[in-house]
């Protein structure tokens, strides 16, 4: 009896909710660092793919920022029970992505799993911290209201593939933004299998994309892009930090700088702060009735 050949699984960027091969059709190896044992290849987006992934974002920012805070609430706590469920998956992933012990594995994912639902609860709530009624003179009432930026990219760095994608992409979306995820260059398996959590938790197509390949390729493209409104920076590497900030300020992009090191540590991550990164305050003037 012949051997059966296994069937490797090529994985794609995740674009506008489908998962799409780089139009450039170029692709990387991911390799066991423990072993040296190639795993599996995945695509290493281009230029275009930058610019397709922001025009998705674009629609799926109308069709997120619609939704009333309940419902993203929701939909967030969908996105945790679809992770819990692929629990054991994600732990085999981390395993064979990086160096770190099953332990430490198992650890990463729990925490993935309630940061996600910490950010689900809150959903509904921060934006009574952060609007207030303004003491104006009288005969008016003074609003302000924060509101969503709108397009976000976000380039993580290579510690916690999982974690740190969780950590910083729920600040980003809880207020109505979408996003663009540069995920780790290293270990990018992680972030692309979560893409798939994305597409069957109820998330409007565009709202997360994920990209995948060279950084310093990715990087300047979506800085540059002039339909992105802000820019996340939480890589520990620094070697790109110049450039995005001199591209983000083509349009006045907000440029957000997230130098943490722990993101285990629920008090720096789990904050109202975190969101306010992300929106912008709408101030509304309205006349009182006699």
């Amino acid at each position: 009896m012949t051997s059966r050949l296994q069937v490797l699984k090529m994985y794609k960027l995740f674009i506008g909710g489908k998962f799409t091969r780089t139009e450039s059709e170029r692709y990387l190896s991911a390799v066991n660092p423990k072993t040296g044992e190639k795993l599996c290849n995945y695509s290493r987006a281009s230029r275009k793919d930058v610019k397709n992934a922001v025009t998705a974002a674009r629609a799926g920012y109308n069709s997120w920022n619609d939704k009333s805070a309940y419902e993203r609430g929701q939909i967030l706590y969908r996105l945790a029970e679809m992770l819990e469920g692929r629990n054991e998956q994600f732990v085999n992933e981390i395993l064979q992505s990086t160096k770190v012990t099953k332990s430490f594995a198992i650890r990463e994912v729990q925490k993935s799993i309630d940061r996600i639902v910490w950010y689900a609860g809150f959903s509904d709530k921060w934006s009574q911290l952060v609007g207030t009624v303004n003491p104006v003179q009288a005969g008016y009432f003074n609003f302000s209201i924060p509101e969503a930026m709108g397009i976000v990219g976000i380039l993580l760095p290579e510690e916690l593939p999982l974690l740190s994608l969780i950590s910083n992409l729920c600040p980003v979306i809880v207020s109505g933004n979408s996003c663009i995820i540069i995920a780790s260059e290293n270990s990018p398996l992680p972030a692309l299998t979560f893409s798939e959590v994305i597409a069957t938790s109820d998330f409007p197509a565009g709202v997360i994309n994920i990209l995948t390949g060279m950084k310093k390729e990715l990087i300047p493209h979506l800085a540059s892009h002039m339909d992105v409104n802000g820019f996340s920076y939480a890589d520990s590497n620094m070697d790109f930090k110049k450039q995005v900030q001199e591209n983000c300020a083509a349009n006045v992009k907000r440029f957000v700088l997230n130098t943490e090191k722990d993101y285990f540590n629920d008090e720096n991550n789990e904050s109202l702060l975190k969101i306010q990164n992300f929106v912008e305050i709408k101030t509304v003037w309205h006349t009182m009735g006699l």
